[in-house]
């Protein structure tokens, strides 16, 4: 089979390419990026036949629309992970959360996701576009990596080198409060893990790949001073002086001077990709 590609048409709010990420550089000050819901883009891969660092594509709200440009007869899997959202391929429907062949010069559409935010669609071989920093992720903040995919991109596929997982079913996911672990400055607010744990939060409107921003009571900070900056890991939870917490995520920055009260489960933190502005959050601790 020759060169394949996908040939973009639409993408509604925003489309961006993620793989693992770039872990590992924060001395650089590079942050780590990566897939927002990583289950959910690691499923999608596999159910492919994908390797463990493909790209896919992270479709924020639906509305993305792509022809596949392959040789005639030929084709391609594709998975779409995450928010549960409507698959169509050439206006029939698709299922979600299993593989789906999709045959040259073939529209695939994702809708809108009746749930949560973020969907993830994986092709067969990947999407071998130039890496940077050893990733092909796209990084909101520093913008390393990919330029977010807009309508007229093409996106080349590579060469499948397995075949699709259409027996594994899906995980069912996880519901319930967010775990907390105490944080290395815990001690600058009254009783944090008793104030998350205890109030009321919702999700802010200018929540991101860098963090989710809550808004509810504020902590009361017990100091005021600056805090020189200092180094930040994925889940920390940060409070600004407006005492309204902040979950550091993929795209946070290398290093911050607000006091990091509490830390989330990692295995919790691709809830955070899916947490829709005004919904309610509820912590707890963590065992």
């Amino acid at each position: 089979m020759g060169s394949s590609a996908l040939r973009v048409a639409a993408t509604g709010p925003s489309v961006l390419l993620q793989d693992l990420g770039r872990p590992g550089l924060a001395h650089l000050g590079v942050p780590r990026s990566g897939a927002l819901d990583a289950p959910a883009a690691a499923l999608a891969r596999r159910l492919v036949g994908g390797a463990a660092d493909d790209a896919v594509l992270e479709v924020l709200l639906g509305g993305l629309e792509v022809v596949l440009e392959a040789d005639p007869g030929s084709g391609a899997w594709v998975a779409v992970t995450g928010a549960p959202c409507s698959v169509a391929v050439d206006g029939r429907a698709a299922p979600h959360g299993r593989a789906v062949w999709v045959p040259a010069g073939s529209r695939l559409v994702l809708g809108r996701p009746a749930s949560g935010l973020r969907s993830y669609l994986a092709v067969d071989g990947g999407l071998p576009v130039a890496e940077v920093l050893g990733s092909r992720s796209s990084d909101t903040l520093a913008g390393v990596g990919p330029a977010p995919v807009r309508a007229g991109d093409r996106l080349p596929v590579g060469v499948r080198r397995g075949e699709p997982g259409n027996a594994e079913v899906p995980p069912a996911r996880a519901t319930g409060p967010l775990r907390l672990h105490p944080g290395p400055r815990s001690a600058w607010c009254e009783d944090p893990l008793a104030a998350l744990t205890s109030g009321a939060w919702t999700v802010g409107a200018d929540s991101d790949r860098v963090g989710l921003r809550l808004h509810g009571d504020p902590l009361a900070r017990r100091r005021t001073e600056e805090l020189p900056s200092e180094g930040m890991v994925l889940g920390a939870v940060q409070v600004p002086p407006d005492g309204q917490p902040v979950v550091f995520l993929a795209d946070h920055p290398p290093t911050g001077g607000y006091p990091v009260v509490a830390v989330v489960e990692e295995a919790d933190l691709w809830r955070c990709a899916q947490l829709r502005p005004g919904e309610r959050v509820r912590f707890t601790r963590a065992r």
